[in-house]
């Protein structure tokens, strides 16, 4: 409640412009860092997905050929 009673009478470029540009100096390089992670991590996860789908397509290929030599 505080808090809102604290920008009740401020303009309205104080709460929609002012604070969000102090909040982004402020806190800018834990936001970047943490877009970063995440960024990396979905990256790595797309990797692995990729790897894991070629391997088992080539173990499946590979399978595929073997079982029919045997014929």
């Amino acid at each position: 409640m505080a808090v809102r009673e604290i920008f009740a009478g401020m303009p309205w470029w104080v709460k929609w412009v002012a604070v969000p540009l102090i909040a982004i100096v402020v806190f800018g390089g834990l936001i970047a860092s943490v877009v970063g992670f995440v960024i990396g991590l979905l990256f790595k996860v797309l990797v692995f997905v990729v790897l894991v789908g070629g391997l088992v397509f080539v173990v499946r290929k590979f399978m595929a050929s073997s079982s029919r030599s045997d014929w």
